[in-house]
């Protein structure tokens, strides 16, 4: 996706394109990281989507401008240095509404994308999968659709796959007096139904997949992250699969579960999930069905923490957030501070010490998957948590409350189940987090 100049939907640059960064330092918006950090990540962003970073500049403000969302002096600083270092492309370290986007592009005379349409096109080049694909096309049109201005002409040849109008329907759609941006938003809004009905259907195959993993009773955990944090190759080290990890953000999209077998012989399924980022929109990580699914069926988390990066408090905060925002941070969660073998004088031997030196809780496991150093009790630390999510209860649910029935179905483990004249009997574990929703059905058997 470039501009909305709509030169192409799924590419935002050609080789090397050549583009200015431009961040902002908002005090109404509270954020712990700087602008440089900021920029800084910015910049990574842009130099995997293929970019040619030739400068960056930030301006501090109490809050946004509403035209140009920096002010209109700094407006002019940037299309000076545009011009002195030949740039094709402004990036903006934020998102911008579509009517800043089009006076700045006005303004400046060339192609303006902010950091989420940065993403999205990071998230097409890296979709590997079916479904990834589909997700990253679903989210590009959605982000697209609000932002049409002018006349999109390749959308009358997307349209003539995958679900769409042929082109030469195109004409039929046409109503009296009907403009060409009518009929490009017509056309968007068919392949966005299309796109969630195959999406839908990727939704169906797989929750058959979950109930039969579901149905085994094999514990769930699931990887989170901030982007490039290690989470693929943590997974790898651990089970000795060749999930593909690389050293650049957002290098994995597509939710891979693997089967591994703990200390004590319980074989467990670990999954790795789509790494977060700051001042990305919740409803574009809410795109990303499948992870959100992953982690709302984990048994618990492991919150990887590249223990690194000068940035690593933010980092954690953020991923933290972000679960907020979507619901899903009432987990048992163990974080996994990764990397330490990049600290200096640190040794494989050093692991538990690195740790204890920090005081941290005994959730914080020290680790490196690269070099494979602490596995051993990181493995037993999940084993030992598992044990201690889950409760032993003994129940009986009302028929009024099948809903209950169902989470636990969904969540829980089930040793016995009787259907009685007034409820469901179940025995077995429930998370201990779903425990209290089943308390006013306990049985005296029931454990705490």
């Amino acid at each position: 996706m470039r501009s909305q100049d709509g030169k192409r939907l799924h590419t935002t640059a050609t080789p090397r394109t050549r583009a200015l960064l431009v961040g902002a330092e908002v005090a109404s918006a509270r954020s712990p990281w700087t602008a440089k950090d900021s920029l800084a990540e910015l910049t990574m962003l842009a130099e995997t989507a293929g970019l040619e970073v030739v400068g960056s500049l930030f301006q501090r403000l109490d809050q946004p401008f509403p035209k140009f969302f920096i002010g209109p002096g700094k407006v002019k600083e940037v299309a000076a240095l545009c011009e002195q270092h030949a740039a094709g492309l402004v990036v903006f370290d934020d998102e911008l509404s579509p009517g800043q986007t089009r006076n700045l592009e006005q303004e400046l005379q060339i192609g303006v994308l902010d950091r989420t349409a940065l993403i999205l096109d990071i998230f097409a080049q890296h979709a590997r999968t079916h479904e990834g694909r589909l997700q990253v096309e679903l989210a590009q049109y959605q982000y697209l659709l609000p932002r049409l201005r002018r006349q999109w002409t390749h959308l009358e040849r997307q349209a003539g796959t995958g679900g769409g109008t042929s082109a030469g329907g195109v004409v039929g759609l046409r109503g009296p007096g009907e403009t060409q941006l009518e009929i490009d938003r017509r056309l968007i809004d068919r392949r966005i139904a299309w796109l969630k009905d195959q999406l839908a259907d990727v939704h169906r195959h797989r929750e058959l997949y979950r109930k039969r993993r579901r149905q085994s009773q094999v514990p769930v955990v699931a990887l989170v992250g901030y982007t490039n944090a290690g989470k693929s190759t943590l997974l790898n080290a651990l089970s000795g699969a060749d999930v593909y990890a690389a050293d650049q953000l957002f290098a994995t999209l597509d939710p891979t579960t693997r089967q591994l077998t703990l200390p004590g012989g319980q074989t467990i399924l670990m999954t790795d999930t789509v790494g977060f980022i700051q001042k990305l929109p919740t409803q574009l990580i809410a795109a990303f069905r499948a992870t959100l699914e992953e982690i709302n069926e984990a048994d618990i988390l492991l919150h990887v923490v590249d223990l690194t990066h000068p940035n690593a408090q933010e980092h954690a905060q953020t991923v933290e957030q972000t679960l907020a925002e979507l619901g899903v941070d009432k987990r048992p969660t163990l974080t996994v501070l990764n990397k330490i073998d990049r600290m200096e004088g640190v040794g494989p031997d050093d692991v538990a010490q690195v740790v204890a030196d920090m005081g941290l809780p005994s959730d914080v496991v020290a680790v490196s998957a690269q070099r494979g150093w602490g596995l051993e009790p990181l493995a037993s630390r999940i084993e030992q948590a598992l044990g201690e999510a889950m409760v032993a209860l003994d129940v009986l649910i009302p028929y009024q409350r099948n809903d209950l029935v169902s989470l636990w179905h969904r969540r829980g483990v089930i040793e016995q189940e009787e259907y009685a004249g007034d409820g469901t009997h179940i025995l077995g574990r429930i998370p201990r987090d779903l425990a209290a929703q089943f308390g006013p059905y306990r049985s005296a058997r029931s454990t705490k």
